[in-house]
């Protein structure tokens, strides 16, 4: 069996929550420190492996590919221009490239995922 029109809903209603959560984070002041820093890109890696599942489950009657991946990319470049016309943000390679990460992770964690009977529904029929 898989996934039921209203689940993919589901999947599309979170991306966009996901979305306008992480852009009102995106552009708040924040404190900076030296742990804090590589808290920072934990977050950025966390927060684009979530939005890479929910934007393939979203979508999924396409495998994961560079079709998803380079939205997303480029919304990560989005987020980081925005930053740098913001006083107290600043544009960085470094977040940019943990977004990347975040995606490379979902793509690698795939073969694992499909192992589970509740999350193999997603590329059943597809």
């Amino acid at each position: 069996m898989r996934l039921a029109s209203y689940q993919i809903n589901l999947f599309r209603a979170a991306l966009v929550g996901a979305l306008v959560l992480i852009s009102v984070l995106a552009v708040m002041p924040l404190q900076q420190t030296v742990v804090g820093d590589i808290n920072d890109k934990l977050s950025h890696a966390l927060a684009f492996y979530t939005l890479a599942l929910l934007l393939d489950f979203s979508f999924p009657g396409s495998d994961y590919n560079l079709k998803k991946i380079l939205p997303l990319l480029a919304y990560g470049l989005l987020i980081e221009a925005l930053q740098s016309q913001i006083p107290y943000r600043m544009f960085s390679l470094l977040d940019l490239g943990a977004d990347a990460l975040g995606m490379v992770a979902y793509g690698l964690s795939l073969p694992l995922m499909r192992r589970f009977p509740v999350l193999r529904r997603r590329w059943l029929g597809a």
